[in-house]
């Protein structure tokens, strides 16, 4: 049965291009440098396998995940995708624009359910940036979108950064 699930896990990661990523920026002159306004973005579409691995690494065992009729009678159109594993874009989204990044707060509003199979967009935008012995303290205000504006996650962030210039995705 591992064996089994470790062949699905390499399936799915080999053949599921699940995420694109995109930078838009304010009308600065430098753009791979993180000013107050720019906005990085990365959509990815959750699957089943991710909802297992999720599962089994959170120890979340919610029936709404895995039973469409549970989902259905709690008031949902079908199972929903953890909130929490939707709001993990967040963090890859820093981190793969600033590798070294140190995750201080998040804060979270779950706004509609996420489904499995929809394209959820998260966006992270600089707001307030504070440069702190060589480093940079960055609030991002955090939001996910399903269907290009349909807001289902909205909240704050703050990481540490070691630069702001930005790595090229």
């Amino acid at each position: 049965m591992n064996c089994l699930r470790e062949l699905l896990k390499i399936k799915h990661l080999v053949s599921n291009p699940i995420y694109s990523s995109a930078f838009l920026h304010s009308s600065s002159s430098t753009p791979n440098v993180l000013k107050n306004g720019h906005i990085l973005k990365l959509a990815r579409t959750f699957s089943d396998s991710d909802i297992a691995d999720y599962s089994e690494l959170s120890l979340d065992s919610n029936p709404l995940h895995f039973d469409s009729e549970y989902a259905k009678v709690a008031g949902f159109s079908d199972r929903l995708v953890p909130g929490m594993l939707v709001a993990t874009l967040f963090p890859r989204i820093i981190a793969s624009h600033f590798p070294g990044a140190i995750y201080v707060s998040q804060s979270l509003q779950f706004k509609l359910p996420v489904y499995i199979g929809e394209e959820i967009t998260g966006e992270v935008e600089a707001t307030n940036i504070k440069e702190m012995r060589k480093k940079y303290l960055v609030k991002f205000s955090t939001k996910c979108l399903k269907d290009s504006n349909i807001m289902v996650i909205d909240g704050e962030a703050t990481a540490i950064l070691p630069t702001l210039a930005m790595e090229q995705q």
